[in-house]
């Protein structure tokens, strides 16, 4: 995983091995499990998952902090939970 510690991760979702839609679905999912204004990390390839999980977050009101290009070809998106 890349180096996150500028944020305090409060959940980890991994989507390396799931297809679009599949991927938002999951990250969907792990937000809404979130208080407000926590922090999720979503470990997922490069690809559709960077093109459309970011954008559908950002739709959905969220707010992305980072996204990060790992070594190994994958990507983390720091993304904070929206009020309701």
């Amino acid at each position: 995983m890349a180096e996150q510690s500028e944020y305090k991760i409060d959940e980890t979702v991994d989507i390396t091995g799931v297809v679009c839609p599949v991927t938002f679905v999951k990250t969907k999912v792990a937000l809404e499990e979130l208080d407000e204004g926590q922090i999720l990390a979503v470990h997922m390839n490069d690809g559709e998952p960077v093109q459309n999980v970011p954008r559908s977050v950002k739709d959905e009101g969220h707010k992305i902090l980072k996204l990060i290009g790992n070594e190994d070809g994958t990507w983390d998106l720091i993304v904070r939970k929206a009020g309701a």
